[in-house]
């Protein structure tokens, strides 16, 4: 899966946002959050951090610090979205949700298809903003936060489930457990 621009740092806080295809609402449709959840894990356990998220039903924002590896960063959120794909798509086919199965595979164009790929699950790209300051994370913070507000999915940014307002508004961790923005202060990213 491509991305408009490498990201050519080791390391770095990252805003990212990738979208499904077509904005359709896949996550809502297959009930597919946790898939997000599982990718969430693994970046955990490679050693990254996870600093805001929000999973809205068809795109997610996810404010991420990844420590220097040697898989690039960009690398890392494409299988990720691959990871996912696959999820989804199983989850449609157990639904018996052919027809949304069938648009997607019509949205797959002809070279992909002779690479082997069956479904358009998301936007072959995904945008990326480099945050370097305490302030841009912030503004990304409120952003991911007020998005399900925004799009009428919630009154307030703690009550919507696949956010980590709760934690930032409360204090106590959501669904998926979250580390803050100022915490990523204390951490080393770099080798």
């Amino acid at each position: 899966m491509s991305v408009r621009t490498k990201i050519g740092e080791p390391d770095g806080v990252f805003f990212i946002t990738f979208t499904c295809a077509r904005w359709m609402p896949l996550f809502q449709i297959t009930d597919g959050y946790s898939a997000l959840y599982t990718w969430f894990d693994y970046l955990k356990q490679a050693g990254h951090y996870i600093a805001g998220y929000v999973i809205m039903p068809n795109h997610a924002h996810v404010l991420i610090a990844f420590s220097a590896s040697q898989t690039p960063i960009t690398t890392v959120v494409a299988n990720g979205k691959r990871f996912m794909a696959y999820e989804l798509v199983k989850r449609l086919h157990e639904q018996g949700n052919n027809k949304i199965l069938e648009q997607l595979a019509s949205w797959v164009n002809k070279t992909e298809r002779l690479h082997n790929k069956k479904h358009q699950v998301f936007e072959p790209s995904f945008d990326r903003k480099e945050c370097r300051t305490i302030a841009f994370m912030k503004q990304k913070i409120n952003y991911i936060h007020l998005n399900p507000c925004k799009a009428g999915l919630a009154t307030l940014p703690e009550h919507y489930a696949h956010s980590s307002a709760k934690y930032y508004y409360t204090g106590k961790q959501g669904v998926y457990p979250v580390i803050t923005y100022m915490e990523l202060q204390d951490i080393k990213l770099t080798l």
